[in-house]
């Protein structure tokens, strides 16, 4: 990975609710906390807030779909990789959920920035820090799964340009399509409280 060094006097943490103190360039599991990651991620917006309904659709909205996708996708899937698909945006609790194309113009040192803070992440609950490539491949599936339905009923795409950015999804249960078909966004209280039910099922 590239040497992240933060210039002098510059300050490289940052604190969180709970009390701990995240050394964003060189992140310690021991300062990582579910309570942060899901306070933080449900006040993240997807689609840089520009969805339709009442409140911001927060990614932690987004990453509880992208479990329900890799559950309904593969059934039998190991239940860690299940709680490494509602984590898949957890680096985002800190760094913002930056738009796929501003993503694109960055340097590799923030690709290297976040794969260290998600191997940290990784790390605190268990999971291996580089997970194996068929799930990495299952999860990238699930995740455009979500963003085609998103794109299509929050944030003002057609179902062509939908389709042309994120596929066309297939393989999912008629009762997942139903389901995606009328998502909604929460306050982000209840996004918080759901994120953090769902892990602790998966993490039990």
């Amino acid at each position: 990975m590239a040497n992240l060094v933060p210039s002098a006097g510059v300050r490289a943490w940052q604190r969180m609710l709970s009390g701990r103190r995240l050394d964003l360039l060189d992140p310690s599991p021991l300062d990582i906390e579910i309570q942060d990651i899901a306070h933080g991620l449900a006040r993240v917006a997807r689609w840089n807030g520009q969805t339709s309904g009442a409140h911001t659709f927060s990614v932690a909205e987004h990453s509880l779909l992208v479990e329900a996708i890799v559950n309904d996708l593969s059934p039998k899937l190991d239940r860690q990789f299940r709680l490494a698909a509602l984590i898949h945006d957890a680096p985002e609790y800190v760094i913002g959920d930056l738009i796929s194309p501003f993503k694109a113009a960055l340097s590799l040192d923030y690709k290297a920035f976040e794969a260290r803070l998600s191997a940290a992440i990784h790390l605190r609950f268990g999971l291996p820090a580089e997970l194996p490539e068929e799930v990495t491949k299952l999860l990238k599936r699930a995740d455009k799964i979500a963003a085609y339905y998103e794109a299509i009923g929050l944030a003002g795409f057609a179902r062509e340009e939908a389709r042309r950015f994120f596929g066309q999804p297939q393989g999912l249960s008629a009762g997942l399509v139903k389901r995606l078909a009328h998502l909604d966004s929460l306050p982000a209280h209840e996004g918080e409280d759901r994120f953090l039910k769902r892990f602790h099922a998966l993490a039990s």
